[in-house]
């Protein structure tokens, strides 16, 4: 992945240094809460300065891993502080983008008197089960089993780099209203995939207790 890449340059100087993986993921934790903070005190600039800072706090997000991976400073700790920060700035995305918003703009495009919040919180939780399944198929076949889609080098979750142009083009009520339909759309899918992912793995894990038994 162009990120991935850009980010492993960014992270060679540190290699030989006391900078840990859980530093920069702290880094990124706190640019995400900064932009979820400023995405909920609405208006254009704050909200244009929200989604930068979500921006650039995705793009940091990749730095963690490719230290871990390039100085060997890996844990099994340090990885789920990294899915627990990644759950957390999402779902401060969706409901900062949420509370920062007056419930007219979603009114005008979908007809309903619906609170903004409640869509950015239903989005957001969504999101969350999202993380902690994937994080639970991973613990049951690897990382491969969360493996995500990627076109021309970009992933799937690289769509929140395209967030700045919803907010200077006034499109943060359309897309709200569509990450409170598409989140738990996908959550479900993910739901399916979990418990098929448990099937399979299940049989296995009663015959590894049966040898030690």
């Amino acid at each position: 992945m162009w990120d991935a890449r850009l980010a492993r340059r960014l992270i060679m100087p540190l290699v030989d240094t006391p900078v840990t993986p859980n530093h920069l993921t702290t880094v990124r934790l706190l640019i995400g809460l900064a932009g979820g903070v400023a995405l909920a005190r609405g208006g254009f600039a704050w909200t244009n300065i929200g989604a930068l800072l979500i921006v650039l706090s995705n793009f940091v997000d990749h730095t963690d891993g490719e230290l871990a991976r390039v100085s060997g400073k890996t844990s099994r700790i340090g990885h789920f502080y990294d899915l627990a920060c990644d759950a957390l700035v999402t779902v401060l995305l969706f409901g900062g983008m949420g509370y920062g918003m007056t419930s007219a703009q979603v009114h005008n495009l979908i007809g309903l008197h619906v609170s903004p919040f409640l869509l950015g919180t239903i989005a957001g939780i969504a999101v969350a089960l999202i993380f902690f399944l994937r994080m639970r198929i991973e613990d049951m076949v690897g990382k491969a089993g969360t493996k995500q889609a990627s076109v021309g080098g970009f992933e799937t979750e690289d769509v929140l780099y395209l967030l700045p142009i919803v907010t200077l083009t006034g499109g943060v009520a359309p897309f709200l209203v569509a990450a409170s339909i598409g989140a738990p759309l996908f959550a479900a899918y993910v739901v399916i995939d979990y418990r098929r992912v448990l099937r399979r793995t299940r049989p296995a894990q009663e015959d590894s207790q049966a040898l030690v038994s």
